[in-house]
């Protein structure tokens, strides 16, 4: 199998004509490179030399040096090329006028997660509503989902619960790329700027990020692995609570727990064959930071033997529902502040939706809570069908 061209190798290699000419600024971090590593800001510069005036940061920073969330980062200069670095997640998350000031045409080259609440496609959001309040061109350098396009999962996010960790009424498994969802946020949700996407060539919805030839760069501190990510849709859900979701260990959101947690009553809980394509490894760990630091943690390593099979989202709230059942006295849900709001539950935002909390206290079944999203999920595939951009 031929590996996958990114949207970045082939704007390089087949630069597109709207770009002939113009100021480009670049929306970039450590994970933008093409396969033999070289970052996307030099590429860029060497194909159109003197042409890439201004660059842009996500959340974690430029460097991808931030460990956590709202951990903001400051303007820089690149020490590269000397040329401006605007941070989208300091005393702003909102371009200015004056950050797009520099540039004709911003360029997005980001990898996602595949997952909602990952605030990168937020940022790309913000990107687009002030490149059509300011005249600017926005074109997508396009990246694989990193775990397929070929499945959705999980809720939509109910509008009452919007914020940087969820803008628009998306399940929390997207099944699409971040070209294909800067398309439907422009179109579904009228944003309406001047966007194109530069495709990838090869890529094909089933594959997952192992099957792409390309190079895995952490996007961000705590998704080290294509494993990593693939968790992570459902992992992340841990955020919102007082189990430790593995931040402070080698393998963040593959690992997880607490010191109260008994492993043997989880797994009798679940039982055989209730989590299709993982097995559950006990482990005991001890976090260098973040929750439960430097204390001793039971809980489990998540082995994915059929990425097919396995629903992160639905897994972890099933590992959820167990470790409630069996800990209510010292489980908790995390309050607030989280991403920017400081009203609701984090666990609420994370969800998009505050039943699923009330569910998991109230011991329903996740089988029978899941059967409920079927409706709007399938709303969600028909209207998200029409930005494919791959067969």
């Amino acid at each position: 199998m031929l590996p996958v061209l990114t949207g970045l190798e082939n704007f390089i290699e087949s630069p597109p004509a709207f770009a002939a000419g113009k100021r480009l600024g670049l929306l970039c971090n450590p994970a933008s490179v093409g396969r033999n590593f070289v970052h996307a800001r030099e590429m860029i510069n060497m194909r159109f030399p003197g042409k890439l005036t201004a660059l842009y940061s996500p959340q974690h920073g430029f460097f991808s040096e931030k460990q956590d969330n709202m951990i903001e980062s400051d303007n820089m200069v690149d020490p590269l090329l000397g040329i401006p670095v605007f941070s989208l997640y300091g005393k702003t998350r909102i371009p200015t006028k004056e950050m797009f000031e520099p540039i004709d045409i911003l360029l997005i080259d980001l990898q996602d997660a595949g997952t909602r609440v990952y605030t990168f496609i937020y940022t790309m959001s913000y990107c687009l509503e002030a490149a059509k309040r300011f005249g600017r061109k926005v074109a997508v350098l396009d990246r694989p989902n990193p775990i397929s396009g070929a499945a959705v999962e999980g809720n939509c996010l109910s509008p009452e619960y919007t914020s940087f960790v969820g803008r628009y009424p998306i399940p929390m498994r997207h099944g699409l790329t971040i070209g294909e969802l800067a398309l439907l946020f422009n179109d579904l949700f009228g944003i309406d700027c001047d966007l194109e996407v530069v495709p990838m060539k090869g890529w094909k919805r089933t594959m997952y990020f192992i099957d792409t030839g390309l190079p895995w760069i952490p996007p961000s501190p705590n998704l080290p692995t294509p494993v990593s990510a693939a968790v992570y849709a459902g992992q992340v859900l841990l955020e919102g609570t007082n189990i430790s979701e593995g931040r402070g260990t080698t393998q963040p959101f593959e690992i997880f727990g607490a010191p109260f947690i008994n492993t043997r009553e989880i797994i009798s809980d679940l039982g055989s064959n209730s989590l299709p394509g993982i097995i559950l490894r006990p482990v005991v760990f001890e976090p260098t930071s973040n929750k439960w630091q430097g204390e001793l943690c039971k809980g489990f390593q998540i082995h994915i033997y059929d990425p097919v099979k396995y629903k992160p989202y639905f897994s972890t709230l099933k590992l959820l529902h167990a470790i409630y059942l069996y800990h209510n006295n010292e489980f908790r849900w995390k309050s607030p502040p989280y991403e920017y709001e400081f009203d609701k539950y984090p666990f609420d935002l994370i969800t998009g939706h505050p039943s699923i909390r009330a569910a998991i206290e109230s011991s329903d079944r996740i089988d029978e809570i899941e059967i409920t999203w079927k409706p709007e999920l399938e709303e969600y595939l028909h209207i998200s069908r029409q930005y494919y951009l791959y067969a």
